[in-house]
């Protein structure tokens, strides 16, 4: 005879619910969305036709029903996962996550950063791709982009992640050798330029008010990394993004000759295909990216 049995992922989220008396907490548990646990929670009502929660503005109740259904099948949750264990199967199913992201961010602050990740999700795997190719030229499939925005594109969600400005940054040796105590010094020095970013130096001198200086010699490079690279040997002065030098500034391989002023620049963003929007590894790794996010902005403000 079939089993009638509910579908098994709005059990589990109904189960998480229900014992922590929260969806936030159960999204949170989860690796989902708080929408994700409401989703399944609603999609359990409907197989049941019955109500499980009893919704007061902010916070829900299980109803006397649901109380005590959660009370039999939690203990079948626990079962499971203990018979899982002693038959030595992985709780979890190892799966790659394919993300496509700028060079320079790749290299700068997501790489760094990747083995906190693999700390906290021992069974992801994660393939990058490195492209500066526009989103909506991108060929191939990824689960996740990271491009600058935010922007509105057909098909995808979007999930800011990351701030930052560009200011002025070289090395501390670079500041001994000639020091600098005012924009005019600049003239003394190189500045390091980035061909897909022309503006970046006379947008600066622009604003304070130095418009026509004329430094001691300038150097482009066709990439922001080696520019970057380029600032940290000594070479020069860069327009440094803050999110991708903050690991520079705190180490002291990098130091801000002016704190200000600074430009504004654009945001790192998720962009999420559309019919990947509810996957929960796919919503996993965009939390981990805000998270990340927000602990720059935390490091920054310390």
């Amino acid at each position: 005879m079939k089993r009638a049995l509910p579908p098994l992922n709005a059990l589990r989220a109904f189960e998480a619910a229900g014992r922590l008396g929260s969806f936030k907490h159960a999204a949170a548990e989860l690796h989902v969305t708080h929408g994700a646990v409401s989703q399944h929670v609603r999609a359990l009502e409907d197989w049941l036709g019955a109500p499980l929660f009893e919704r007061h503005n902010r916070r829900v109740v299980l109803t006397p029903a649901a109380h005590a259904y959660l009370e039999e099948i939690g203990p079948l949750f626990e079962q499971l996962a203990q018979a899982t264990s002693r038959y030595g199967i992985p709780a979890t199913i190892s799966r790659t996550l394919s993300v496509s992201s700028i060079a320079t961010f790749t290299l700068r602050w997501l790489v760094p950063r990747l083995a906190r990740f693999h700390l906290e999700h021992p069974g992801v795997d994660v393939e990058v791709e490195t492209s500066n190719v526009p989103l909506e030229s991108l060929k191939g499939t990824h689960d996740v982009i990271i491009r600058g925005g935010p922007d509105t594109f057909y098909g995808y969600t979007m999930r800011p992640f990351l701030a930052e400005e560009r200011v002025p940054v070289c090395s501390p040796a670079l500041l001994e050798r000639l020091p600098i105590e005012a924009p005019d010094d600049l003239r003394r020095h190189t500045l390091l330029h980035t061909s897909s970013l022309p503006r970046l130096w006379p947008d600066w001198l622009a604003k304070v008010n130095r418009p026509s200086l004329s430094p001691s010699a300038t150097l482009t490079f066709d990439h922001f990394y080696l520019t970057l690279q380029a600032a940290i040997d000594g070479i020069g002065i860069a327009m440094g993004p803050t999110a991708l030098v903050a690991d520079d500034l705190a180490a002291g391989r990098l130091v801000m000759p002016f704190a200000e002023p600074r430009l504004p620049s654009r945001s790192y963003c998720a962009y999420v295909p559309l019919e990947k929007s509810a996957d929960e590894l796919v919503v996993l790794f965009c939390a981990w990216l805000e998270r990340e996010g927000a602990r720059g902005r935390t490091d920054t403000a310390s």
